[in-house]
């Protein structure tokens, strides 16, 4: 029996896949559970016109997110910190902080989960964070780390 899923199912399929399934398990647990639905000339063709729009959908925001990581590249951010005796920082530059200076400075706003940065700030100079734009999509931005 051909059904069309309507959820992600263990060892079955994921959601909007037409498979095929013994009958049993069909009629008796899949299509009761509302876990899929028989696949029909009408019911197919829904299915057929709702993976071409999501993946229209999945293309424009790989393209969205390409355009947005080729305007991060070109962004450096100066971020002002308190130094201490020998070079050495008071706290911590992380995330967070990059995600602030962006927000306030270039009105972008990236979650701070989704910026890394490369190497661990230990004073003043220049380093880099990579910011996860897309699941499969990053940018890599400047960050100066300047003396108060």
């Amino acid at each position: 029996m051909k059904v069309i899923l309507q959820q992600d199912i263990k060892s079955v399929g994921k959601k909007g896949d037409i498979v095929e399934v013994s009958e049993g398990y069909g009629r008796n647990f899949l299509l009761p559970k509302k876990f899929a639905i028989e696949a029909t000339a009408v019911n197919l063709n829904v299915a057929k016109a709702k993976a071409g729009s999501a993946a229209r959908k999945k293309a424009q925001d790989t393209d969205e997110a390409k355009l947005m990581a080729s305007q991060l590249s070109k962004i450096e951010v100066t971020i002002p910190v308190k130094i201490g005796e020998n070079g050495r920082l008071f706290g911590s530059v992380g995330g967070k902080d990059v995600a602030e200076v962006l927000k306030k400075k270039h009105n972008i706003d990236i979650d701070k989960r989704k910026i890394t940065l490369k190497t661990e700030v230990t004073g003043v100079g220049t380093y880099e964070a990579v910011i996860k734009v897309h699941p499969e999509i990053t940018s890599t931005i400047k960050i100066n780390i300047a003396a108060e």
